[in-house]
């Protein structure tokens, strides 16, 4: 059968550079795909893996790495993002935009360029990774929370319409993971985007590779349909316990 490869979306940090090491290590080649081309390479070099530009919200990019891709067995839906918190009211709507392209239609881009590889592979693994804001909205986070329940219903949507295809479909949806998340929510503000995880103890990207790590592991007559993770000090997208 040969060694089984695992495809990464926005692997050039964060969770998606996390997940590329956690599945290399568990055996999988890794293709691993981003913007950040400097970036990429060098967490490509860490893990073994290949690199690959991408784009995800430009079709040519998305058809261009899905042609120099042999073989895919694992698709990890990591690229993503929030921009702002702006109210339904004072939307930037170039903003919502952007989180629709890169969450949606980026996630929907990039499945359907592969999705031909993962039924070829016999035993093919979509991993999405959502969010808790694709279950719970708040205030301020109407367009990423837009975003979010649609990538959610897309993922849930794919479940259905695979059935009977040898090709699992799993949604993770992580709650406050400390990455660059909240420093490009604010546009590089690292003051606001500390005051994110003050006074608690997030979560780390590594927390959500391991997981996508056991899915991608599970034997092939399990399919984990969701997982929503948070820290200990989170219980709902806007209640977490802060320590004075």
């Amino acid at each position: 059968m040969g060694k089984q490869t695992a495809v990464v979306t926005g692997a050039s940090s964060g969770i998606g550079a996390a997940a590329a090491r956690g599945l290399a290590e568990a055996g999988f080649d890794v293709v691993l795909g981003a913007r950040r081309a400097d970036r990429l390479a060098e967490v490509a070099a860490e893990c073994g893996g290949t690199a690959l530009a991408l784009d995800v919200t430009d079709e040519a990019s998305v058809a261009a790495f899905a042609d120099q891709v042999e073989r895919c067995d694992v698709l990890v839906n990591n690229a993503g993002g929030a921009f702002g918190l702006d109210s339904v009211a004072g939307a930037d709507l170039e903003l919502w935009q952007r989180m629709y392209d890169v969450n949606v239609l980026g996630t929907a881009r990039i499945t359907k360029a592969l999705l031909p590889k993962l039924v070829d592979s016999g035993d093919g693994q979509v991993i999405v990774i959502g969010s808790i804001a694709g279950h719970q909205p708040y205030p301020g986070g109407g367009g990423y929370n837009a975003a979010k329940h649609a990538e959610a219903a897309v993922t849930r949507v794919l479940r259905m319409e695979l059935l009977g295809q040898p090709v699992r479909v799993c949604e993770i949806d992580p709650g406050m993971v400390e990455t660059e998340f909240s420093l490009v929510r604010f546009e590089g503000d690292r003051e606001r985007a500390d005051a994110v995880y003050a006074g608690m103890t997030p979560l780390v990207a590594a927390d959500i590779a391991d997981a996508v790590t056991w899915v991608a592991t599970r034997p092939s007559h399990v399919n984990i349909d969701q997982l929503t993770i948070t820290p200990r000090d989170q219980a709902g997208a806007q209640l977490v316990h802060r320590r004075k």
